[in-house]
C-alpha cells in the first residue's frame, strides 16, 4: 500500500512568517495537531500544536494582556518549528512510514514531490486505518493464528486446506517476530461459519497443523470509524 492511497491530500500549509497566534488559530479552526511551514512554496519545516504549547508563556506570567499579544504576535512559526523534517514521497510504502513514525517517535510526516512541494500528510491514525483495512475485521468475524514452517509452498498448502473444510478467505497477516526459528505465525480471517462448521475446521486443520487461537469476534462490538 502506498502512501497517496492514504494520506490526507493538498493539507492546511503556512508561511514561515506567521505568527504563533495565527498557526494556533488554523490548528483550533481545523482541528489538526500539527501543520507543514513552508518558504516559496517549498517545505522548510513542521510545527505541532506541542511546539506552540511549549512556545507560550504559562498562565503564571507577570505580562499583562497587552504584553503578552505583543509577544505572541512577534514570535513566527519559523523560530519554534521542526527545521527540515523527515518527508514521505507518494511513492513510498504505508509499511515505511509506520516504520519511521515507531524509530523517531513521530505521529505525523509531511509528504513532498520532487520539487519539495507538499502535497499530504499522513499521521498515526492513517496508519491505523490502513492496519484496520488490510485486517479484514469489517467484512469477517472469525481469525484463526497458525504456527506454519516457514518454507516455499507451506502457506499455499493451509489455504487451500482451509478452503476444503469450507472456509471463505478474506485477509491473511503473517509474522516473523517471537516465532521459533524457522516458522511464522499466519493470522487468517474468513467469512463467518455455523459452530459445528467451525469445530470441524479447527479439528482437521489442527490434525496437521499448530493451531494458536481460533476466535469469532462479536460484531456488533467492533466499531467503525
Amino acid at each position: 500500500m502506498l502512501v497517496k492511497e492514504w494520506m490526507a491530500k493538498s493539507p492546511l500549509v503556512i508561511e514561515e512568517n506567521t505568527s504563533i497566534i495565527k498557526a494556533t488559530q488554523l490548528m483550533k479552526e481545523n482541528k489538526i495537531r500539527r501543520i507543514p511551514v513552508v518558504k516559496d512554496g517549498r517545505l522548510v519545516g513542521i510545527v505541532t500544536d506541542r511546539d506552540l504549547k511549549d512556545a507560550t508563556p504559562s498562565k503564571t506570567t507577570t505580562l499583562d494582556m497587552h504584553e503578552l499579544y505583543y509577544l505572541l504576535s512577534e514570535i513566527k512559526v519559523k523560530d519554534i518549528m521542526t527545521s527540515n523534517p523527515i518527508t514521505l514521497r507518494e511513492t513510498d510504502s504505508v509499511e515505511r512510514a509506520a516504520a519511521i513514525m515507531l524509530k523517531d517517535k513521530i505521529s505525523g510526516l509531511p509528504v513532498a514531490n520532487d520539487d519539495n512541494e507538499v502535497v499530504g500528510i499522513i499521521t498515526q491514525t492513517d496508519i491505523l486505518k490502513v492496519m484496520i483495512s488490510i485486517s479484514g475485521i469489517y467484512h469477517s468475524p472469525i481469525q484463526i493464528a497458525v504456527e506454519l514452517e516457514d518454507k516455499s509452498g507451506a502457506l499455499h498448502e493451509l489455504l487451500v486446506a482451509m478452503r476444503e473444510e469450507g472456509a471463505r478467505i478474506v485477509s491473511v497477516l503473517t509474522s516473523k517476530e517471537n516465532v521459533p526459528e524457522g516458522f511464522r505465525e499466519v493470522y487468517i480471517r474468513i467469512q463467518d461459519m455455523k459452530d459445528n462448521e467451525i469445530d470441524r475446521l479447527k479439528d482437521n486443520i489442527g490434525k496437521k497443523y499448530k493451531i494458536l487461537y481460533l476466535i469469532k469476534e462479536d460484531m456488533s462490538e467492533v466499531p467503525k470509524a
